[in-house]
């Protein structure tokens, strides 16, 4: 009994490691069938070889009794009739087995064809099946699972994890299955011819299966490893390049590159140490081959010459070591298979995850009819990444249906947090949100999120056109019903005066629009919905006086008769909502009117004293509020609206492969190893010949110990040849894919910030292609090159031997070399064809997914996963096509490969016979030349070496794509050694006759001739309507761009001539948005000057500055407190302060602040203003705000429309001209 269980167990512990049981979860009965007929006939195809031998066998004995007859007339003391011998007809014999081998031929052409096309057709449908479902479970994830896990590795394991998967269950498996299939056949014939030698070379064979086992499990757990650090560093990469212009504004560029590389640093040790376990095992596994080579040497010859038991040409143990060595060629197919069940796990863990909160759900019920009360029943809550932090603590609030109520209270109290649990984006830890009574949990999610419109203060627009974007409020809206919603959020006049109107798009991330064009939109998208229930998060934040008077009443109007939440930190906006919540520490701590909270003096009662402190009038505070671009500087890419047509030119040229001599340049400083390595691979090469002159010798001989001694000094050289191959080639190979992937990076972070306006240059795109790029030109380098050296050093030598003994019979064989050889060129060209439509189809696929997943919320706010889902889809509808035609011309050309070795046979055989009989070549050489088939072994090394043509089509394609980076000239050179720098910077400003276009629309001009300038320590504000170029004349400053005419002055100094580092370095910057990265507060700050290391005092000092301070201190980790993807974990206010304290710490010379303060509540406002203005003596200060309470004190105002400077002077001075600016304050009219 207990030795049954243990047989389970070990039968549980195969059927675990097993593939089966994992990679082909997603077949169904066709792909199911596809492989099963593919199998078979991968079966059949292995059995041809063996069957092969049997022919072989019953010829080395007709040739053998030739030679023995001979041998016998040779001697002096016999005698025979006539002098003469007569061979049975030679030549019919001969041709006899000739057909023989064709016809094996014809067999191995047409299965080979089945076997391949079939694999790798049903790889594609399994695969294709696993992207979407994967891609569709991500989608249907509640959003705690994605504050869990990082965008950058999601997207990494959707391109990079699956073509492992891929790799494990297409042609590998076919290939894997011939070769076992050789074996068990190999080992039957040799059972048929003589079982006891064959037995005696069994005893042998276990440990090979032990290796092979334990080479496939520390591979697997290798490969995990290594494709966590990956993940890592792809994580680390996506971030910087999406947040590529605050990198650039603080000088993060080496910053960033160490910091990459050093993930990079731990995926390469994994990559070695995989390597030299891989060499480990082969050598052994050659070793113990060699072993049994010479075991049954010295045994079979035992058999045949002392007991007679055996013919020569029952070749018995041939056969058996043809098994043993397919046994050994199987071993890098188990690396495939590890690697993709590594791969594996974590996606169908992922696809296996239950969503807590699943929005595909058809569960729950709808009401019939929505009143829209909602109410927080003692609810506490706390954000799934951060549980120690309690964000609401036993909140009870009542909105009444119909009602305005806005909640208002100080960043942080948990007021957006509500609206998250309205949405159902997460789910309460205690307590209930309830609908009209029904807890919200039990409610159709769907049809929960159609009731709600939701509009944000930094809304997310997707990289489509205008009236698409509106349209994904609601399906199925009609052309008049998104301009009807256009005109309600006034965004109709503006979307006109575009050249493309609705159809005019908004770049990604909506980055070609200005904020308060992006708002207006995102209103329009809300309203379109026709939402029961609206939800307001500061939706008028960005908006100029005119645009958010109309926008307001819009949304005035659009309250009535619903239910609506809004937020906000001006409270102009909701003094006349109907109910006011003052929300503190996650709670609601009071509830009423405007004038009955001014009378309870409590937290309401705080926050409108402060606003209202010390300015003229009450009206003045809340109505003095001007237009300005409310856009992420240091986040997307501002370019005024996209051309719909795409430019023809660097991105749609056709990549030529990259020369091999230059990839190899690149592994330069790994000539050692390589060096090491090819000189191992070519010993290896020559061993196989040397073996079929040995062998033919023992043919003919009957002494065998000596070549017992070659064998075992042979082995041994080999297994030690074998690691020293394995480690030498993995070390310079992960070498080389570390140093390509952090060039490629520098690359990336040296090019201008024009370049990655290119939608072809997003951050998902250039993710993807960092992440693939490098790791496909291993393809070669590396244990390719081992592969090429050993085929070619086997072709050397087999070749050098049979002119040797025999030029004719040679020349026949070598007619069939160039034949295997085209056929892997011509595959090398089809598939590198289909591997360039690949990449592109799948890049476009990874755009969307990027897009998707960085804007979960907004596409779960609009129950619009279903939309993306499909898109995603239909952009993998390509690749798959691709893959499809791409499992016909492989077979094909491998199936031709296969076949044209028995040809080779046939012929070869054919002719020696004819040799023999008719020229008196002896038999021997016949032996020596073809059958140790001294060149097929090699044409099959050369078939061999075909066989990687696909890996090294794509590594020269790869490659070629990341030398165009490289060699790309950015138009701003970022070197600290070009340019202008000097000790005495003052930080005089002048800008002169400025002309500039974005290069992503040169049809529409953003500066006109702006003409300003602005003395050292003196501060300029500027005041104009949304997309006057106001934002983008600080982009000129930063030299993020060049003007296109006219000039930046600095110091006297022209901007184009000063070194870009320099420049930066003198400058800081608070914009609207402020980008943080996912470490933690400290290193957030210490960002802010990368030229040294910020020591905690500093930190301290400038967070006390910032009003900081005192709000770190109240974390449990303090300054350590890790800020969350973009700094998610944090409210806006938060996020805010620590982007001031990060300007102040670098103390710049120019400071430029980007509506720095209009994220922030009233109580945070005063105080940062007041470090803000702090931070402004003795600096040049550029402003550009909403609030003219913010600028009056600046020295230069200065009013901008249309790209041009109207008017400007000092607060006084404009208002007593009574012009455009006295005009925009007392009355809010818009500037023409």
């Amino acid at each position: 009994m207990h030795d049954m269980a243990k047989m389970a167990q070990k039968i549980d512990f195969f059927l675990n490691f097993s593939l089966v049981s994992v990679q082909f979860r997603f077949a169904t009965w066709k792909e199911v069938l596809m492989m099963v007929v593919g199998g078979v006939c991968s079966l059949v195809h292995g059995a041809a070889s063996p069957l092969m031998l049997l022919v072989y066998g019953m010829m080395t004995n007709t040739f053998v009794d030739y030679e023995l007859e001979v041998q016998e007339l040779a001697d002096p003391n016999k005698t025979c009739i006539n002098n003469t011998i007569t061979w049975l007809d030679g030549t019919a014999e001969m041709s006899k087995f000739a057909l023989y081998y064709v016809g094996i031929g014809v067999g191995v052409l047409i299965l080979s064809y089945f076997q391949i096309a079939l694999w790798v057709s049903a790889a594609a449908r399994q695969i294709q099946r696993i992207r979407k479902m994967y891609f569709r479970k991500i989608m249907r994830m509640e959003i705690g699972w994605f504050d869990c896990n990082s965008i950058g590795e999601l997207n990494t394991r959707i391109s990079d994890d699956i073509n492992k998967i891929n790799n494990a269950i297409a042609d590998q498996v076919s290939i894997f299955i011939e070769r076992i299939s050789t074996f068990i056949f190999g080992f039957m014939v040799g059972f048929i011819g003589g079982w006891k030698l064959t037995l005696v070379v069994i005893a042998v064979s276990p440990l090979i299966g032990l290796a092979a086992g334990l080479m496939a499990m520390s591979v697997a757990r290798l490969t995990g490893r290594e494709l966590k650090a990956y993940a890592k560093a792809g994580a680390v990469a996506d971030e910087v390049l999406s947040s590529l212009r605050t990198v650039a504004a603080f000088g993060g560029e080496h910053k960033e590159a160490e910091r990459y590389d050093r993930n990079l640093a731990e995926a390469q040790a994994w990559g070695i140490k995989k390597g030299a376990i891989i060499g480990v095992f082969q050598g052994y596994l050659w070793c113990i081959i060699f072993l049994c080579y010479a075991l049954a040497f010295w045994y079979g010859s035992k058999l045949v010459i002392e007991t007679k038991e055996l013919t020569p040409g029952g070749l018995v143990f041939f056969g058996v070591l043809m098994g043993a060595m397919n046994l050994g060629q199987a071993s890098p197919c188990l690396e495939a298979f590890a690697s993709g069940r590594a791969a594996a796990k974590s996606i169908f863990d992922t696809i296996d995850r239950e969503p807590e909160i699943d929005c595909f759900s058809e569960e729950g019920h709808t009401l019939d009819k929505v009143k829209g009360d909602i109410e927080f029943h003692n609810v506490h809550f706390n954000y799934p990444s951060r549980p120690e932090v309690k964000i609401l603590d036993d909140l009870n609030v009542v909105v009444k249906a119909g009602e305005t109520t806005a909640f208002v209270g100080p960043s942080g109290s948990g007021k957006s947090t509500t609206i998250q649990l309205i949405q159902r984006f997460y789910d309460p830890k205690e307590g209930m949100v309830t609908l009209d009574g029904h807890d919200i949990r039990s409610l159709n999610i769907q049809w929960l999120r159609s009731l709600i419109g939701i509009v944000e203060q930094e809304p997310v627009l997707f990289a489509t056109t205008i009236a698409e974007n509106i349209r994904y409020g609601r399906p199925g809206v009609t052309m008049e019903e998104v301009i009807e919603a256009a005109k309600q959020a006034n965004a109709y006049n503006f979307i006109m005066d575009l050249p493309q109107k609705f159809d005019t798009l908004v770049g990604e991330g909506g980055g070609q629009m200005s904020g308060g064009q992006k708002q207006r939109i995102a209103i329009a998208r809300a309203l379109v919905r026709n939402p029961r229930i609206l939800l307001l998060d500061m939706a008028t934040s960005a908006l100029d006086n005119e645009s958010e008077a109309i926008v307001q009443e819009a949304l005035d109007k659009a309250r009535q008769g619903r239910t609506t939440i809004s937020i906000a930190h001006r409270l102009s906006t909701i003094r006349n909502a109907d109910v006011l919540v003052g929300f503190e520490h996650g709670r609601a701590v009071e509830r009423g009117t405007h004038s009955q909270l001014l009378d309870r003096k409590g937290v309401y009662f705080t926050l409108v004293t402060l606003q209202n402190q010390g300015k003229d009038t009450d009206k003045r505070s809340l109505n003095s509020v001007v237009t300005t671009s409310y856009f992420c500087f240091l986040y997307l890419p501002k370019v005024p609206y996209l051309v719909l047509q795409k430019s023809k030119g660097e991105d749609e040229e056709v990549i030529e492969a990259a020369p091999v001599a230059r990839i190899l340049k690149y592994n330069r400083p790994e000539w050692p190893y390589m060096l090491l390595g090819s000189l191992g691979a070519a010993i290896n090469g020559s061993v196989n010949p040397i073996y079929a002159l040995l062998f033919s010798e023992i043919l003919g001989v009957r002494h065998t110990h000596t070549h017992m001694r070659y064998s075992t000094i042979c082995l041994v050289l080999f297994c030690d040849i074998c690691l020293l191959q394995g480690y030498s080639f993995a070390k310079s190979g992960e070498l080389l894919t570390r140093r390509l992937r952090k060039v490629g990076f520098q690359a990336m972070l040296k090019q201008e910030i024009g370049w990655f306006d290119n939608p072809f240059n997003s951050p998902g795109a250039l993710t993807t292609r960092l992440a693939t790029d490098a790791s496909m030109v291993q393809g070669a380098t590396g244990s390719q090159i081992g592969m090429i050296v050993n085929s070619l050093t086997n072709i050397g030598a087999s070749f050098i031997i049979a002119y040797y003994f025999s030029w004719k019979l040679s020349l026949v064989v070598t007619c069939f070399l160039p034949l295997i050889g085209l056929s892997g060129v011509f595959q090398a060209k089809m598939l590198t064809g289909f591997a360039n439509e690949d990449k592109n189809a799948l890049e476009a696929a990874g755009q969307v997914s990027s897009e998707a997943l960085s804007n979960i919320r907004t596409i779960a706010g609009l129950a619009k996963e279903k939309h993306f889902v499909s898109q995603y889809e239909e952009k993998l509808q390509t690749p798959y096509k691709g893959a499809k035609q791409k499992a016909h011309v492989y077979g094909i050309c491998f199936a031709f490969a296969q076949c044209v070795i028995f040809m080779a046979f046939a012929a070869s055989f054919r002719y020696g016979g004819y040799l023999v009989s008719n020229e008196g070549l002896p038999y021997m050489m016949v032996f020596r030349l073809v059958v140790i088939s001294a060149l097929v072994t090699s044409a099959t090394a050369l078939g061999r070496a075909s066989s990687f043509t696909p890996d090294y089509a794509k590594a020269k394609i790869a490659a070629a794509q990341l030398f165009k980076l490289l060699d790309r000239v950015p138009k701003i050179s970022m070197s600290n050694t070009e340019g202008q720098s000097w000790d005495d910077f003052k930080g005089q400003i002048e800008f002169k006759g400025c002309r500039f276009t974005y290069p992503s629309r040169p049809d529409i001009q953003v500066l006109r001739g702006l003409e300003v300038s602005v003395h050292p320590g003196q501060t300029l504000a500027f005041v104009g309507s949304s997309g006057c170029g106001k934002s983008t004349s600080v982009q000129l400053l930063e030299r993020f761009y060049d003007p296109d005419e006219g000039q930046v002055l600095i110091d006297g100094r022209p901007s184009v001539s000063i070194s870009v580092p320099f420049l930066r370095s003198q400058i800081g910057i608070v914009s609207q948005e402020p980008v943080l990265f996912d470490c933690s507060i400290a290193e957030n700050i210490q960002y802010g000057d990368n030229s040294r290391t910020v020591s905690m005092k500093e930190i301290i000092a400038t967070t006390l500055k910032a009003y900081l301070h005192d709000f770190v201190m109240t974390l449990p980790d303090k300054y350590e407190t890790q800020v969350g993807a973009q700094g998610s974990q944090l409210s806006r206010g938060q996020k805010q302060r620590i982007a001031i304290a990060r300007a102040i710490v670098r103390n710049p010379k120019i400071l430029l602040l980007d509506e720095a303060t209009s994220a922030l509540d009233t109580e945070s406002e005063k105080v940062v203003q007041a470090a803000l203005d702090e931070a402004r003596q003795g600096r040049t200060c550029i402003v550009i705000a909403h609030r003219l309470s913010t600028i009056q004190t600046a020295d230069i105002i200065a009013v901008m429309s249309q790209g041009v400077v109207i008017e400007k002077g000092t607060h006084e001075e404009l208002m007593a001209r009574k012009a455009a600016y006295y005009k925009l304050v007392t009355t809010g009219a818009p500037i023409s």
